[in-house]
């Protein structure tokens, strides 16, 4: 049986679609398709099944998972035995909340590749936590640790956030000093129903009961913020990307968040992920510390 069809196969049950596969692999969805098919041909018998929703494994295809991932290991280990240290190169995908992807990845990104040009970086940011079981990505970041899979969990670090709003839109509303004269301005928050941890609930600790302008993307409340729509609770290591918005009662809403790095067990095993990983670990806490800087003073939002 050819390593090469059942990497293949390996994409399509992760992605459950011939063009996810395709993109994955850099290869035209027909090209997969015929590969598929050639593979089902030398087994003697249908891997997946086409159902609405997409390519779903059957019972030999899902015997024949196993054995694939156990070779794509051990073609992983003898790449690395040969390459060794050179062996940083290649393509990593990190999978992480919008907040940490657009505000500290990029620049994380840039330094790891200056560092180890061979290597290709694609950032996966996603409203939902990513699915390492169905390799989504390489590893991912999260604002909580899992607590089921087969996954290897490592904290990175704490980060913080604080109600703030622009200066412009401060000028213009009633002085905060107290929580309750929030009740006078405008809040941005996420969408309720597409919180998809805990951790994102910021706006419990405003005391307010709901935002009138939301949105499921960090990257958007920030945006909204900034043009002076109103007061959200936005990530300290963001205020550097966002001239004129500033921290409000501080000394009232202080949060604090972690972020955990997440890999697939199956990776243990993978030196080239684990090196990888530790460079991203701290590239991030760097970044964090860098960007966020001394704590924000208070300001009662008065012009």
């Amino acid at each position: 049986m050819d390593w090469d069809d059942l990497r293949i196969f390996l994409a399509v049950a992760r992605a459950e679609s011939l063009s996810g596969a395709g993109r994955r692999l850099a290869m035209d969805a027909s090209t997969v398709g015929r590969r598929i098919a050639r593979l089902e041909g030398a087994v003697g018998a249908a891997l997946f099944l086409k159902t609405p929703t997409g390519y779903q494994l059957t019972a030999e295809g899902s015997r024949l998972m196993a054995p694939a991932e156990a070779a794509e290991l051990a073609a992983t280990a003898a790449t690395e035995a040969v390459t060794g240290e050179a062996g940083l190169t290649g393509q990593l995908r990190i999978g992480a909340p919008d907040g940490c992807a657009n505000y500290l990845l990029p620049q994380v990104a840039r330094d790891l590749c200056d560092a180890h040009p061979g290597l290709e970086i694609q950032i996966v940011a996603l409203p939902r936590v990513v699915n390492l079981t169905r390799r989504e990505a390489d590893m991912a970041i999260t604002v909580s640790p899992p607590d089921a899979g087969r996954l290897m969990v490592q904290r990175l670090t704490d980060y913080h956030l604080h109600l703030a709003g622009h200066a412009d839109y401060l000028a213009c509303h009633p002085p905060l000093r107290t929580l309750a004269d929030l009740r006078g301005h405008r809040m941005i928050s996420y969408i309720p129903d597409m919180i998809f941890d805990r951790e994102l609930d910021y706006l419990s600790a405003t005391g307010v009961e709901g935002a009138q302008i939301s949105s499921n993307s960090v990257a958007v409340q920030m945006q909204a913020v900034r043009a002076g729509a109103g007061l959200g609770i936005v990530h300290d290591f963001a205020l550097p990307f966002a001239p004129g918005v500033v921290p409000v009662l501080t000394d009232r809403i202080a949060l604090t968040r972690s972020f955990w790095l997440v890999r697939h067990a199956d990776d243990r095993a993978s030196r080239r992920l684990t090196l990888l990983a530790e460079a991203l670990a701290q590239g991030i806490r760097a970044e964090v510390a860098r960007l966020e800087g001394p704590r924000p003073s208070a300001r009662d939002g008065r012009a």
